[in-house]
């Protein structure tokens, strides 16, 4: 059986050598579908790791409250493309800081809450900024790098503001505008702090700190007529207790909220999972559409095996008339077949990964490699293979010995 499978393995390099252009084509039009997937794969690997990075940088005593729809996948789905806020309909309340900062064990608290809004300077308007309202205690939970000024502080006399790095080039023309004043909706904030220039902009908090303007969350309340809470950090003051802590926050949320459990308490790994499914959905279009690319190439490989059978009917002739079996020549086109997709799965996996390696100089996503990817490429290249591979291989085992001695190319 060994000897029989080296032979047939044989006979199939042959096959491809002898058609070489024709073989590198089909192989192209696997690599292409796998190339795509290693890359989607890729990417989201490298972000899931970017934010599991920061997560444990920042440490285990870590947790997050946000908003939880209790819908169904495809309502969720629905969802992200209907409305312009993944948190739309968020329960949260700056009230509920106050009370998960009241529970034992909670050594900080503070809030996210996300606005747009148009940003006035003396000079300049940016419109849709992305504005954060949250408290003094934030960067206690959220490493924030100051590169000039200070950060926010409940003893500062009336509205103050700090900048992002690349916002304060917008607003100001400079990267240090401490102490001048910007406008949101008709009232005044003077900038305190200017954030260092941060690398990753993706994070937990779903929040772009370079391109972003920070206040205290009751001053955005009160300029743009209230705000809701994406979300809720809280640090546990024992890394021990943290579960019995989250379970707490749960169940006082839960009495406060007369029982509605329309929110979630996370921590250690549950944090990694991104804040918004959108991309998720991105993903998984995406995924589709490289799945669709892989059929092709998949009905390529299955279009040139027939060509393949039908200019070697002869040879198929001879096999059947000195004792070869359907069997054995079933499984010779579709070792053959196994051979291209094979060939089609290692050739995109390096396509993948090169244009992952190029991604990454251009974003901060680093090429993310993992045996996990390794095995679907694998058995994506070897059902590719044995589903496009098995119609030509049996349409050539069923050939007539007779009629196909009479055949000539």
């Amino acid at each position: 059986m060994l000897a029989l499978t080296k032979t047939h393995i044989r006979l199939a390099r042959t096959a491809i050598k002898e058609n070489r252009t024709r073989s590198f084509l089909t192989c192209l039009g696997i690599a292409i579908g796998v190339a795509s997937i290693i890359l989607i794969l890729s990417l989201m690997g490298s972000i899931s790791r970017l934010v599991s990075n920061q997560v444990k940088s920042i440490g285990a005593d870590l947790i997050v409250v946000r908003p939880s729809s209790n819908k169904d996948v495809m309502n969720d789905i629905i969802s992200e493309f209907t409305s312009t806020n993944t948190y739309q309909k968020s329960n949260l309340v700056l009230s509920d800081v106050e009370t998960i900062a009241a529970i034992e064990g909670v050594s900080a608290v503070s809030p996210i809450g996300i606005a747009t809004s148009t940003v006035k300077t003396e000079k300049n308007t940016v419109e849709s900024v992305s504005i954060l309202g949250t408290n003094a205690n934030f960067t206690s939970i959220q490493p924030l790098s100051l590169r000039f000024g200070t950060f926010l502080n409940d003893n500062f006399e009336g509205n103050t503001a700090v900048v992002g790095h690349t916002m304060s080039l917008l607003l100001f023309n400079t990267n240090n505008p401490v102490g001048k004043t910007l406008t949101i909706q008709g009232k005044k904030f003077v900038v305190v702090g200017v954030l260092s220039e941060i690398e990753e902009s993706i994070n937990y908090n779903n929040v772009d700190f370079d391109n972003a303007v920070i206040l205290n969350a009751k001053s955005l309340a009160d300029a743009i007529g209230g705000i809701q809470i994406q979300q809720i950090n809280a640090k546990a003051s024992n890394t021990d207790g943290i579960e019995a802590i989250s379970e707490m926050i749960q169940r006082t949320l839960e009495e406060k909220k007369s029982g509605e459990k329309n929110f979630t308490v996370l921590y250690g790994d549950e944090i990694t999972h991104p804040a918004s499914a959108l991309f998720n959905i991105v993903s998984g279009m995406l995924a589709l559409v490289a799945g669709i690319s892989l059929i092709v190439g998949g009905i390529g490989v299955m279009n040139i095996m027939l060509v393949s059978v039908g200019e070697r009917t002869h040879e198929i002739g001879i096999r059947k008339a000195v004792g070869a079996s359907s069997r054995n020549i079933l499984m010779q086109f579709l070792l053959e077949a196994l051979m291209l997709s094979l060939m089609g799965g290692l050739l995109g996996l390096v396509l993948g990964y090169v244009l992952a390696l190029f991604l990454s100089a251009v974003t901060p996503f680093a090429p993310y490699v993992s045996w996990q990817i390794l095995v679907v490429t694998f058995v994506t290249s070897v059902g590719i293979g044995i589903i496009f591979g098995i119609y030509p291989a049996l349409k050539a085992a069923s050939r007539n010995p007779i009629e196909s001695l009479k055949h000539y190319r």
